[in-house]
């Protein structure tokens, strides 16, 4: 039962699972649609770039091979699975070596954590948690495919830029919990999203991503933002470069408040996912085994340990 990384020898198992995979990463399937066939072949003819597929052999031919993807940035802090493949042999025993496998070769990468998004009570849900995986979050994401109607107010909301990175790190701090900011801490680069001011103050910040299949949007919305469907209306209409591709507005635990607003819009929902992470490392404090000497001939600090010389 080795586990190994895709080569040659594996088309014939891509290509018998082209209809049969069960994908991991909500914002690039839906952006980009389902690029097995793609991202395996850059996998194979370009590690460089980040997308890595793993392969488990069947046992003794009783068992289909098991695909699985990660994609992991340079410098990110995390990995996100993209896709295992197929269904029918996500078995623990099966996906643990598996998962095993790709979270040393990401953690070769440099990568701290490997992220998942999946459906509640899906067999990969059931699989991953008894491979290691625990939830940090929950989401559900809306399509929307119509255009609002009618006329709105005009409100303030204009494209980010990096004098917005601060206010956008304040907002995120403020609304987003402790552990889903251990997990995926903000990034200090330029914003790429719509920000809105009231009073000079940010209420609202929704983070865009696109692909050619649809626009990803994560809405970051105070509480004290009044009129919220309004805000949703006026914000899809000034969204730059929509087409008529459809809208993804992904919705986390922790602003489910934003549902009604959303459900106003026209947009259907989809079913609830589980976030998930498996910690590649433990980080720990780094203990000091020794005193340090005062400097320059001044006094030790009083929470200084001291250290005791026995004459022997």
């Amino acid at each position: 039962m080795s586990v190994r990384l895709f080569d040659w020898r594996d088309l014939p198992a891509l290509y018998r699972y082209r209809h049969k995979t069960v994908y991991l990463d909500s914002a690039l399937l839906l952006t980009q649609g389902p690029l097995v066939f793609p991202g395996v072949l850059v996998s194979y003819l370009a590690p460089s770039m980040g997308v890595v597929t793993c392969v488990k052999d069947g046992q003794h031919g009783r068992q289909p091979p098991l695909l699985g993807q990660f994609i992991h940035l340079n410098g990110s802090a995390f990995s996100h699975l993209t896709f295992l493949s197929p269904p029918e042999a996500l078995e623990p025993e099966q996906v643990c070596p598996l998962i095993e496998h790709m979270m040393l070769v990401s953690g070769e990468r440099g990568a701290l954590r490997l992220l998942a998004d999946v459906e509640d009570g899906s067999p990969a849900f059931e699989a991953l948690r008894k491979c290691g995986f625990a939830i940090y979050n929950r989401q559900r994401i809306w399509r929307l495919t119509t255009r609002p109607d009618g006329t709105t107010p005009i409100l303030n909301w204009r494209m980010a830029n990096s004098r917005d990175s601060l206010p956008i790190r304040s907002l995120y701090d403020s609304l987003v919990p402790g552990l889903v900011q251990q997990i995926e801490p903000f990034v200090s680069q330029k914003p790429h999203g719509l920000v809105y001011y009231q009073g000079g103050e940010l209420l609202a910040f929704v983070e865009i991503k696109y692909g050619r299949s649809g626009v990803w949007v994560l809405p970051f919305i105070h509480p004290d933002a009044q009129d919220v469907p309004q805000h949703f209306t006026e914000m899809i209409k000034k969204l730059p470069g929509r087409k008529n591709r459809p809208i993804y507005i992904c919705i986390r635990s922790h602003q489910s408040w934003l549902e009604p607003a959303i459900e106003e819009l026209g947009a259907d929902s989809g079913p609830r996912q589980a976030v998930m992470v498996r910690q590649l490392v433990v980080q720990q404090k780094a203990a000091r085994l020794f005193a340090l000497p005062a400097l320059e001939g001044g006094q030790a600090e009083i929470t200084a340990p001291i250290a005791r010389l026995e004459r022997h």
